[in-house]
């Protein structure tokens, strides 16, 4: 046991030592995990599109795109409300009416495959031609891609 200058037993001193110790010693074992951590790839970051329906036509550009997460925004500048329906292999994904001047966005994963989008209304009917969207083999992952949400 220790004794100070008046005689008094400081026990906690070598507990307290020993305590630092043992972390210090334990400190190095912290950050070690097992060998089973699954580092699983990000997916593709998804790919923007723009879309515009117009009298004669709806215009897809880009008109290709890899496979993955798709956000289509479509803008109507016709003097019609219209749908749009974007349709594929398994895929009938609906959105509006669009007003005149207003805009509406789709959000799809889609696979490789080729997609037409179709702008109707009731007093247009089908005389808007369909636009065309081809859909490449997957992207790659968006690992190395930083301040990615």
């Amino acid at each position: 046991m220790t004794k100070t200058r008046h005689g008094r037993a400081l026990p906690f001193l070598h507990a307290g030592i020993g305590l630092l110790l043992l972390s210090g010693c334990l400190y190095p074992l912290v950050g070690c995990g097992g060998e089973d951590f699954a580092n699983k790839p990000r997916p593709a970051l998804p790919v923007e599109l723009t879309g515009v329906i117009q009298e004669k036509e709806v215009t897809i550009s880009p008109d290709e795109a890899g496979a993955g997460a798709v956000r289509i925004t479509i803008a109507n500048e016709t003097t019609e409300s219209h749908t749009v329906t974007l349709k594929g292999e398994n895929v009938e994904e609906r959105v509006g009416p669009i007003n005149p001047q207003d805009a509406a966005t789709i959000n799809k994963t889609l696979a490789q495959g080729t997609y037409e989008v179709v702008a109707g209304s009731d007093q247009l009917g089908s005389d808007i031609a369909r636009g065309k969207l081809v859909i490449g083999p997957e992207r790659p992952p968006s690992n190395d891609q930083l301040l990615q949400p």
